[in-house]
């Protein structure tokens, strides 16, 4: 009989109990027991608050918020110090800005190396937010760590405090462009031997000065106001009472307490000589006592087992059902399954996990349909471009071939008619797709004597490739198109072309010429519109053919730019990941 009860007891809880009933009567209790407590002892507990309590709490708190902001203050100092010439980055800064504008990539490497150490300093300190060096001269600025915000002056901040060669300013508005929240921050002069102008700017980071100002123990509408070494309003949480710039009313140095209108305000006073008010309207001061002895009171002594036991069924019914989820989500993101079905014991969640189970079988079966076809679709374009030889290079060839054959003699014949059949079995074999640096290298140079024969046009080709990469695997037709747009677009008489191939961690390539140059929008073209570059050029296999080939066969590990300075030359790296090529064989 007792078993029968329990079971149609537990048949009711989980029909009809559902998570919104369960969390609704376990609030309700919760509200109103505290609730009828509070009304039974309040009554009694209300005189034996002290209002010099309260005072020493506000003026506790208030001394934490000072200390904490001094704290803040010495590491703006210590890191700026860090950042000055007397330190390491420092003096390397003085080398990076003596050196002349010729000297482009030392230049370079040394804003590296000093990016690299300022990312290193500001890790090290992670109270520091937005770090950079400001030119006052020029109002510039180098060597930020994040963005900045436009019109950045930094003599217009509100001045905090300054001594010791440091400008402390704020609370301000951050000048980081992804941070709208109040910082303090420091302007150090660099002292550069050479420059005068240079400054160091850092601030706090990660809503630090934000969270210092919120961290009051009061309770009550606590706003602050910040005043410099002579009294003067740096900042206000109330500007239309306090206003900015002027003096703090009835300021003293010796007075740390005080009214004025419908406020109290107590004073603490730094060593550096600033000061942070605490104001209170008067109606909240009152209200906030009541307030601090409830939540004292009440939740220590009445109500933690409660709280406690309240904590425990709202995790036990929601919590361990949202760990279930979470579970699932990564095991899906992990392509892994759950091997036992866990139940949660309330209909809701144990719906969903069945919707969301179903739905992950779904996405599976979608995403190797999208994976098979899109294979299938990148397999096929490569294929068309492969074979997508330019008709017109042929018929110029062969062209060439008869007309040399009624001017010149049989050698010379013979060797065009020998690179062109070279050629066109390297380009038109069914060997697959993979191929190695020698193979590429000598199809180049077969490819090279026909345009030198065809043209009459002497030009200088010099090639170095290292003797590791000689067999390595590579796709076929990379070098082919890489040289050949150095060829078609400005290369003069006395042009040369130089192929580099080295190895480092990764198979680098390297086409350098000192023909005329491209603009961005030729190189975009080259390298995103197929039918504009076909049309034009030797062979019909260009640079967007490279970029999809490397696309498809290395994915994002492959790297392919152009770098180009017009009527100076052009450079095209490539850079290949060591690994084994797909083939295909027929």
């Amino acid at each position: 009989m007792f078993v029968k009860i329990q079971e149609n007891v537990k048949s009711f809880l989980y029909d009809y109990l559902t998570l919104k009933k369960r969390i609704f009567i376990i609030f309700l209790c919760s509200t109103l027991i505290p609730f009828i407590c509070i009304v039974l002892i309040s009554y009694y507990a209300i005189y034996s608050i002290l209002t010099n309590k309260i005072q020493s709490g506000i003026q506790s708190n208030l001394k934490q918020v000072e200390l904490s902001l001094e704290s803040t203050i010495s590491n703006l100092n210590h890191v700026s110090q860090q950042l000055a010439f007397a330190g390491s980055v420092g003096k390397k800064l003085d080398q990076m800005l003596s050196l002349p504008a010729s000297q482009s990539f030392e230049r370079s490497q040394m804003i590296s190396e000093l990016k690299d150490e300022l990312s290193l300093v500001t890790f090290t300190n992670p109270n520091i937010g937005l770090t950079l060096y400001y030119f006052q001269n020029d109002h510039t600025y180098d060597l930020e760590n994040s963005g900045v915000k436009e019109n950045f002056f930094p003599e217009k901040l509100p001045l905090l405090a300054e001594y010791s060669g440091i400008s402390y300013y704020g609370p301000h508005l951050s000048n980081n462009r992804f941070d709208n929240n109040f910082v303090l921050s420091a302007r150090r002069k660099v002292d550069l031997p050479q420059r005068d102008d240079v400054y160091v700017y850092i601030e706090t980071g990660f809503h630090l000065t934000q969270n210092i100002l919120n961290n009051d123990q009061f309770g009550g509408t606590n706003s602050h106001v910040f005043l410099d070494n002579n009294g003067r309003i740096a900042f206000s949480e109330l500007p239309n009472s306090f206003v900015k710039d002027t003096i703090f009313p009835n300021f003293s140095k010796e007075k740390t307490f005080g009214t004025y209108n419908e406020f109290y305000w107590f004073r603490q006073a730094s060593n550096q000589g600033w000061s942070i008010v605490s104001v209170i309207p008067k109606a909240d001061y009152n209200k906030e006592m009541n307030q601090w002895f409830v939540q004292i009171l009440l939740f220590s002594l009445l109500f933690l087992g409660l709280s406690l036991l309240m904590a425990w069924l709202l995790w036990k019914m929601v919590y361990l059902p949202l760990n279930g989820f979470n579970r699932e989500i990564k095991l899906m993101a992990q392509n892994r399954v759950q091997t036992v079905t866990v139940r949660t014991k309330i209909p809701e969640f144990d719906f969903l996990l069945h919707q969301f189970r179903q739905m992950r079988e779904q996405i599976w079966s979608l995403f190797a349909e999208v994976e098979i076809k899109e294979k299938r679709r990148v397999d096929l374009e490569v294929e068309k471009l492969l074979y997508q030889i330019n008709p017109h290079f042929l018929m110029n060839t062969l062209d060439t071939v008869h007309w040399l054959a009624v001017m010149n003699g049989q050698n010379e014949i013979d060797r065009l008619v020998s690179s062109l059949n070279k050629l066109l079995h390297y380009n038109l074999g069914k060997l697959g797709q993979a191929s190695t640096i020698q193979e590429e290298i000598e199809a180049l140079k077969q490819y090279l004597i026909l345009q030198q024969i065809r043209y009459d046009f002497k030009f200088d080709v010099q090639m170095n490739v290292d003797e590791e990469v000689w067999n390595m695997p590579v796709p076929r037709f990379i070098l082919q198109p890489l040289v050949e747009n150095s060829l078609y677009h400005g290369l003069s008489d006395d042009g040369y072309i130089k192929v580099d191939v080295s190895l480092t961690n990764a198979i680098q390539i390297s086409i350098h010429d000192n023909g005329s140059g491209m603009s961005e929008e030729t190189i975009h073209n080259l390298l995103h519109n197929a039918e504009t570059e076909n049309k034009k050029v030797g062979m019909g296999i260009g640079l967007n053919y490279v970029k999809r080939m490397l696309e498809s066969q290395y994915g994002d590990r492959a790297d392919l730019s152009i770098k180009s300075v017009i009527g100076k030359g052009t450079t095209i790296l490539v850079s290949l990941p060591i690994m084994e090529v797909k083939t295909r064989h027929d």
